[in-house]
């Protein structure tokens, strides 16, 4: 073999064993093979029995709240920087939970409303409101927290500083995730309607409807970028992303997302949106300019992770999934419907995501 030869050849295995190895650790690391800054930093398992719905991260307060249903329904509490538990508040069946770090007081969508003490998670009082709270979002606006029920009423509004209830907003629908401006505007996505609904929250009167116009249907997420009024509506149906002008609902854009959507964070630092899908992926959309957006990254997380939560200190997105055994048979003459399997014992996990 000639010393030219000899050289293509060497060059060639090496190159082959390169890529061999390559192959080698993104099948034993499928995260890790997605091109894009983010990744599954950690997956931590941290038990406990119950459904689980909303995640909720506390970045002033270092915790992060989840609401777990069941037989023993609690609201479970970890150390938002060692995930290590943190505490428990008992009793307490809701969707989620959030905190007012003016006042430290937190509220549970559990009815009635539980609202407790952040810092040593004690029950302030019970709150009695009607309909069925799901979502939740507190607005530091004005300190008021807003109970989001599919049933009327819509909205129930909540002082966060002493528990009393101000008010309730029919938006004319269902509605699944708000987002805040912190200058007197909120926005809810309406499920049922394919439509955002604003709401002037001085007022506590809706003044307006954003309408998809066939974008987008099965919105079940939303976030917003404040500072260029730009909302991230997060649809099932299609699966994508739709951008509007907060100012006027005018449409601006849309990029596909995973598949099961069930929220939606914004982090301003870095004006990026995060969707995260029953599917076990997060979509990125990246918001090149207050009018132009792309799709950066899709990470791989864990199956059934359809919801999230941003540490704005960190910039870390955390959400919330487990493991499940094998889905039963469905019964001769039933409907068919195939249904999840039971629980992995030990399999409930935080997964965090962020930059490497």
């Amino acid at each position: 073999m000639s010393k030219f030869n000899l050289s293509i050849f060497v060059g060639v295995m090496v190159l082959t064993a390169a890529c061999s190895a390559r192959v080698a650790t993104n099948a034993s690391q499928p995260a890790a093979a997605q091109d894009g800054p983010y990744d599954v930093l950690v997956t931590n398992k941290v038990g406990g029995d119950g459904g689980f719905d909303y995640v909720n991260a506390d970045s002033q307060g270092r915790r992060l709240y989840v609401a777990r249903r069941g037989p023993s329904p609690h609201i479970a509490v970890y150390n938002l920087d060692s995930m290590s538990f943190d505490g428990d508040l008992t009793g307490v069946g809701a969707h989620g939970a959030v905190v007012d770090n003016k006042y430290h007081h937190g509220f549970a969508s559990s009815k009635p409303v539980v609202m407790f003490d952040s810092k040593t998670l004690a029950t302030v009082k019970n709150v009695d409101v009607d309909g069925s709270p799901d979502g939740m979002i507190c607005d530091p606006f004005n300190d008021r927290v807003y109970v989001l029920s599919h049933q009327a009423p819509n909205l129930t509004v909540i002082d966060a500083k002493d528990g009393s209830v101000l008010g309730t907003i029919d938006i004319g629908g269902a509605p699944e995730q708000a987002a805040t401006d912190g200058a007197g505007h909120l926005y809810v996505d309406i499920e049922d309607k394919g439509a955002v609904a604003v709401i002037d929250t001085n007022t506590m009167k809706m003044t307006g409807s954003y309408d998809l116009g066939g974008k987008g249907g099965g919105n079940a997420g939303l976030a917003m970028d404040a500072k260029n009024h730009v909302l991230f509506v997060a649809c099932r149906d299609p699966q994508v992303m739709v951008m509007l002008d907060a100012n006027d609902g005018k449409y601006l854009s849309s990029l596909p997302i995973g598949r099961g959507c069930d929220g939606v964070v914004f982090n301003p630092k870095t004006h990026e949106a995060f969707s995260s899908q029953g599917d076990g992926t997060l979509t990125i959309i990246k918001e090149d300019s207050p009018t132009t957006f792309s799709v950066e990254q899709t990470v791989k997380t864990m199956m059934g992770a359809k919801t999230c939560t941003l540490d704005s200190k960190t910039g870390h997105i955390l959400l919330i999934a487990a493991e499940y055994g094998a889905a039963p048979t469905p019964a001769a003459g039933g409907s068919g419907r195939q249904r999840r399997g039971p629980m992995v014992p030990g399999s409930f996990s935080v997964v965090v995501v962020g930059k490497n």
